[in-house]
């Protein structure tokens, strides 16, 4: 059979590349040989039966980097590296993780470039997952990654980053993984972790509290294969100890009054958990704290989610208001001008807009959601909508 814990392979990537690094490789010749070593694991199945999956990889990445070398390099060159060539055996262990997301973050690296590349090659995000996180082509991605691979060559792997990319990397690991898979949600709140150790910022603390309060959703978020929105979650499934050391960890952060996007982020997700019940939501704090993230740097996205929370406050027509200055391509868009449009009363137009933003929606479980919407409204069954 073919080997089922992917998780520790995906793990296990930016190990093998910061080994692959510190041996001499050049960074885009690593990850190119670890991707080849991944696509081997995937391939045999007997790699269940490896005691050491890690020290595996990086054999079969440095041959598979050696057999490039082989190909594009004279051949003093070729022999001097084969020479060199360490033996299988036992591989020392260390956390590279982190390193590798700084050097990802390289200020050689335009903002987008470095964030696209650590998601490609650390976080093992595919392509087109990242395409669609930046809402460009999939072949418009995978020319800036490629390139972005090419000017690290020859930076150490110990070289300083910048803080703000590797947060970014890691806010949109964590959401990716927090609309699919778990695993990489769970990963991202680690090294968020182990970020909130070895560096004293509160944007820091921040992220990890924001990833925090939202896991601890995750319980009630699907429920028998149907995706729950979060005014109709079970609230008493919530993890009632990660909201604690969530709010914990952001009343620290928020102290030190240095305010930034991921706190104020983190003080919206910890007032929808302070909440007893959806209709107790104080909605007009939420609104002053979009007013700070806009103020902090504004973008469609945010401006999505002020519009909804100026519609929960204000009342729908307030919230359409508000969406009429939202670009109509931001994700979800549709979703929430069906939802306001509802609100107000519109039912038919309201089933169209579901129907729009299923046919938009980047995952079966939300495409599913949409569609019943759009489904109630036009057979005329009456219910108080529901944002995602």
């Amino acid at each position: 059979m073919m080997i089922t814990d992917t998780t520790s392979l995906r793990r296990a990537i930016p190990e093998v590349t910061g080994i692959l690094v510190r041996r001499g490789a050049d960074f885009a010749s690593a990850e190119d040989a670890v991707q080849k070593a991944l696509l081997r694991a995937l391939e045999r199945p007997d790699l269940d039966e490896v005691r050491d999956i890690r020290a595996w990889l990086v054999a079969v990445a440095w041959r598979a980097f050696l057999d490039q070398v082989r190909s594009d390099t004279a051949r003093a060159a070729r022999e001097q590296r084969h020479a060199d060539e360490p033996e299988a055996g036992p591989v020392p262990q260390r956390e590279d993780t982190l390193a590798m997301y700084f050097l990802c973050a390289h200020p050689i690296l335009t903002a987008t470039s470095s964030i696209a590349l650590t998601l490609r090659a650390v976080a093992g995000l595919t392509t087109r997952q990242i395409a669609d996180a930046f809402l460009v082509p999939e072949a418009t991605m995978a020319q800036r990654i490629s390139r972005a691979k090419q000017r690290l060559g020859g930076i150490p792997l110990d070289q300083p980053g910048d803080l703000s990319r590797v947060l970014r990397v890691l806010y949109l690991l964590f959401n990716e993984g927090y609309s699919g898979e778990r695993d990489l949600s769970i990963e991202a709140i680690r090294l968020t972790r182990q970020l909130a150790v070895l560096t004293d910022h509160p944007e820091v603390g921040g992220l990890l509290a924001l990833m925090l309060l939202h896991h601890a959703r995750r319980p009630a978020r699907v429920v028998g294969g149907r995706l729950i929105p979060l005014a109709e979650q079970n609230r008493a499934l919530w993890d009632t100890k990660s909201i604690t050391e969530g709010v914990d960890i952001l009343q620290r952060a928020l102290a030190r009054d240095l305010l930034g996007q991921y706190q104020a982020q983190a003080a919206i997700a910890a007032l929808h958990a302070d909440a007893l019940s959806a209709s107790q939501t104080d909605w007009v704090q939420i609104v002053e704290w979009y007013d700070d993230l806009v103020r902090l740097g504004d973008s469609p996205v945010i401006r999505l989610g002020r519009a909804v929370a100026i519609g929960e406050a204000d009342g729908p027509q307030a919230g359409l208001k508000a969406l009429a200055t939202v670009d109509a391509q931001v994700p979800r868009f549709h979703a929430a001008l069906a939802y306001m449009h509802e609100r107000a009363g519109e039912a038919d137009v309201a089933a169209s807009e579901y129907a729009e933003a299923a046919r938009r929606a980047t995952s079966v479980l939300e495409q599913q959601y949409l569609l019943r919407q759009a489904d109630r409204l036009r057979l005329g069954v009456v219910g108080r909508p529901s944002r995602r």
